[in-house]
């Protein structure tokens, strides 16, 4: 089943259908209150034990008699299963269980295995998984890493694995549960302060940068990558710290713009670095709002910003009454690529969920980007080719593509602003709202027309979704 369609209520409706009186449900710690909150329509049918991935260890009795795993791509880690995979097989012994993912193998087939390694009544009839790689589910290659040739188990057999396990699957789309409203994405491309580039250029030569505050080193590739990753948005991790702090905020410029070009949305934002959680909460505060890491609060009130570092907000996270999100940095994971772009996504939702990312001009984010939009991991061996080819950058270009995504943000602020100051006339007719309508947008017509927004087609953008809004309720 795709993200956001519904995958606990269903599980649980399945565990009533199935006559179950006690159930265990594993999920990450964030999504813990979700589920609680879904069980309030079970808790009359049986008992509900939610935990997460961390608190497995302290379970000893089995007191339950099925088992449901949220976000069970977790614990695909091959060739060797992880210490979470290992726990869950010993809760699981002889045990139904019910495996909830929207992204069940994102980025090799090989993920499948420890996964049904966990049942007692796994359909792999192989003891491990190197014996069921060499049986024709892998075609197993071989890679460098530090120049050691290694067995590359990641290009599985899709279809000898569907022959096994394809029945096991319950495939939900989007679109068959209903969702009108899809991910609308864009870039953003912010220019940093000249110190950052030279940093990073200094980086690239020497391998290693001083300063008063610390010592930056990238004598190796895996190095380069990690510290252009964390300078091109604005922070730094030392390796050698002459202060108590070992990271540091080095540039604003993604914050003064986010905050400048965001003002007046309701946001989330999600960040990749600790420090850039730092930097981004003082410029919160620097400007006197409110802030959140509570998905519950957020959700309730209306002035405030979220923030979530990726890995953490990735799943189970429902964001669904902001505005837009934004993406402070990128991972190099696939995975949470496709996670954190669903947050805003729920059936009810009648607009698209925007997802702005904000990326260095001529920095890493967006050859990142295009890694894991293909549903690739961005590796070392990208960023080496890449770092060889020096490519080009068509500075007009990325220029017309941070336009384009400045105006649609810009439509969307003049938008809320407009249907808000609406609200007060809750009794107006058709021809009453179209003539508010119509006086509002001439009192902002200069605001309007300096963003780049044509007023009469904006005109009509609004007046349509205010009597889609009247229809609603």
């Amino acid at each position: 089943m795709q993200v956001r369609t519904g995958k606990t209520l269903t599980a649980l409706n399945t565990c009533k259908l199935y006559g179950a009186k006690s159930i265990l449900f594993v999920t990450k710690k964030k999504a813990t209150l979700s589920v609680v909150a879904d069980y309030e329509h079970y808790k009359n049918d049986f008992k509900c034990f939610v935990i997460n991935f961390e608190q497995l260890h302290n379970i000893t009795d089995q007191y339950y008699d099925i088992v449901i795993i949220d976000e069970a791509h977790s614990t695909g880690a091959f060739a060797i299963p992880s210490k979470r995979t290992k726990e869950l097989k010993r809760l699981c012994n002889n045990l139904p269980i019910i495996y909830l993912s929207g992204t069940p193998s994102p980025e090799s087939y090989s993920q499948l295995y420890h996964q049904f390694w966990i049942s007692s009544f796994n359909p792999f009839t192989q003891k491990n998984f190197y014996t069921w790689a060499r049986e024709g589910f892998v075609s197993i290659t071989s890679k460098y890493v530090y120049n050691r040739s290694i067995h590359d188990y990641t290009n599985a057999n899709k279809e000898a694995i569907d022959k096994v396990v394809g029945h096991l699957f319950l495939p939900y789309t989007q679109q068959e549960a209903g969702f009108e409203q899809l991910v609308d994405e864009h870039i953003h491309q912010v220019t940093m302060s000249d110190r950052t580039y030279q940093v990073c250029n200094r980086l690239r030569i020497d391998k290693l940068v001083k300063g008063k505050n610390g010592i930056i080193e990238a004598d190796t590739e895996v190095k380069l990558l990690s510290k252009l990753h964390q300078l091109y948005s604005g922070s730094v991790i030392f390796d050698v710290a002459h202060t108590s702090k070992e990271s540091a905020v080095t540039d604003d410029s993604k914050v003064n713009y986010i905050f400048k070009t965001f003002e007046g949305l309701k946001i989330a934002v999600f960040y990749k670095f600790k420090a850039e959680r730092l930097a981004i909460i003082e410029g919160v505060e620097k400007r006197g709002l409110k802030w959140t890491e509570s998905p519950e609060i957020f959700q309730s009130n209306e002035n405030i910003i979220f923030l979530s570092q990726f890995v953490s907000g990735r799943e189970g996270v429902n964001l669904s009454t902001a505005d837009c999100l934004v993406c402070y940095n990128i991972d190099f994971s696939a995975v949470t690529y496709f996670q954190v772009r669903a947050r805003l996504q729920s059936k009810d939702r009648v607009e698209p969920a925007k997802v702005h990312w904000i990326f260095a001009k001529d920095g890493i984010e967006e050859r990142i980007y295009k890694a894991v939009c293909n549903k690739k991991n961005y590796t070392t061996s990208y960023f080496i080719e890449e770092e060889k080819r020096k490519p080009e950058y068509h500075l007009q270009l990325l220029q017309s593509v941070t336009n384009v995504a400045r105006n649609e943000v810009q439509i969307q602020v003049y938008k809320k602003m407009a249907l808000n100051s609406l609200k007060k006339y809750p009794n107006f007719n058709t021809p009453q709202i179209e003539n508010y309508l119509w006086c509002w947008c001439n009192d902002m017509q200069n605001e309007i027309t300096k963003a780049g927004i044509n007023t009469q087609s904006f005109l009509k953008l609004l007046t349509d979704a205010y009597i889609l809004d009247r229809q609603r309720d």
